[in-house]
């Protein structure tokens, strides 16, 4: 795989806190387009990676590539720069602002960057529609679902057109048949898009249905072979 067809790269990457090493020798490339799947249980440092890849924390060893930019030299406005226009994420619980609608929630990333109001809100209109809300624009979180908030959050993470999405157990806080209604969008949409995409999970069978899959294991990153069709 060339640089140029790989957005996100971690060379010998680690991450320690004090004597406590979370993860080590971390080797991992995501190609355009490519989704991937880590897998471990709470504590393994599947959160710990991702924020490493995200640049919300600092590796304590090796580098990060984004898009064939080292990353380990830049300033928090650099990072934050690299954040906003390159990177979307999505958490176990959405986060979304209880004031603002769904259509309002989604459009506001957009805004923030500067996007005039009323082409930020017919993004937001598009994407929301794509995972199924269009009757839910005007709704606020209070008024949707578990799932229909979980979505809205995704729609929110692609707002400004990134080049790869983060999500770190986007699924975890439903129950199995809304997971998989999530799971469904989120793919679905991560496809339409062009997008790469890098999700942490703890269910394997959301991970299958993702390109690759990787486990954390020891500290290290290691990838699952796929048992032929």
């Amino acid at each position: 795989m060339s640089k140029a067809e790989t957005v996100l790269r971690l060379e010998d990457v680690a991450r320690r806190y004090g004597d406590l090493v979370v993860v080590e020798h971390i080797d991992f490339s995501l190609a355009v387009g490519e989704t991937a799947a880590i897998l471990g249980p709470s504590g393994s440092g599947k959160s710990s990676l991702l924020h490493i890849a995200g640049l919300l924390e600092e590796a304590s060893a090796g580098e990060v590539e984004i898009l064939g930019r080292a990353t380990s030299g830049l300033n928090d406005a650099e990072r934050t720069r690299i954040r906003r226009d390159t990177l979307g994420f999505v958490y176990q619980f959405h986060h979304l602002l209880p004031e603002f609608t769904a259509l309002g929630n989604v459009a506001l990333p957009q805004l923030i960057a500067g996007v005039k109001k009323s082409i930020a809100e017919e993004e937001a209109k598009r994407l929301l529609t794509a995972l199924g809300l269009d009757e839910r624009l005007s709704h606020q979180p209070g008024q949707l679902s578990g799932g229909e908030q979980q979505r809205t959050a995704i729609a929110r993470a692609l707002a400004n057109k990134p080049k790869i999405l983060l999500a770190d157990e986007p699924t975890g806080n439903l129950d199995p048949k809304t997971s998989d209604v999530v799971f469904d969008a989120l793919l679905k949409l991560v496809k339409e898009e062009g997008l790469s995409a890098l999700i942490a999970t703890h269910d394997q069978r959301l991970a299958n249905r993702m390109d690759r899959v990787f486990v954390i294991r020891d500290q290290r990153l290691v990838e699952l072979k796929r048992e032929a069709a």
